[in-house]
């Protein structure tokens, strides 16, 4: 079985197992600190995490604007600020789960490592799939590489209308359609 399928199942038991392990701890925090302290922590970290997002929302913004103004490569800032969004989005949900789960995501010690997972994991599943690069007019890739299109190499041409009127026919026509059978008197 590919890797790929076995991840996807993998994340589907876990999002269905999710909520049964979050009830399961929020019963256990209820008996252990009971239900208005409960209550409470989890307000709070609601509230942090909201906090968080629209903090790190406008930041993400910012860097994803000045990244496609200059064109340069997404920077480690806009990587941070995605990893902190989603750790702030996962705050605000009910759970403890998930609460770890974002403040692993928000803390500055734990968030480097877990960028540089999320990176190689990136670049493993874009190896894993077939490319096909596409240029913008004008565009000329690096030294050595072809741009590959969907059919192979891609050849950069100029398209050349047959219904307007060439120059280096002897018997070019004013005007009209040149194909067979389509030479009509206008009106």
């Amino acid at each position: 079985m590919k890797t790929g399928v076995m991840l996807s199942r993998l994340l589907i038991v876990s999002i269905l197992l999710l909520p049964l392990v979050e009830i399961l701890l929020l019963v256990q925090a209820v008996s252990l600190l009971g239900g208005w302290p409960t209550l409470a922590l989890l307000a709070g970290f609601a509230v942090l995490g909201g906090l968080i997002v629209r903090r790190e929302g406008r930041r993400a913004w910012r860097a994803l604007q000045e990244t496609a103004r200059t064109g340069a490569l997404p920077s480690r800032d806009v990587g941070d600020s995605a990893l902190v969004m989603a750790g702030g989005m996962l705050l605000m949900l009910p759970g403890f789960v998930t609460d770890v789960l974002g403040l692993a995501l928000v803390l500055p010690v734990t968030r480097p490592p877990l960028r540089r997972a999320a990176g190689r994991w990136a670049a493993r599943r874009a190896a894993s799939r077939p490319r096909v690069a596409v240029f913008p007019p004008g565009f000329t890739p690096p030294p050595g590489r072809t741009p590959q299109g969907p059919d192979g190499p891609i050849v950069q041409g100029e398209v050349v209308h047959d219904d307007a009127p060439r120059a280096d026919t002897p018997d070019a026509e004013p005007s009209g359609d040149h194909r067979p059978g389509l030479n009509r008197p206008h009106a």
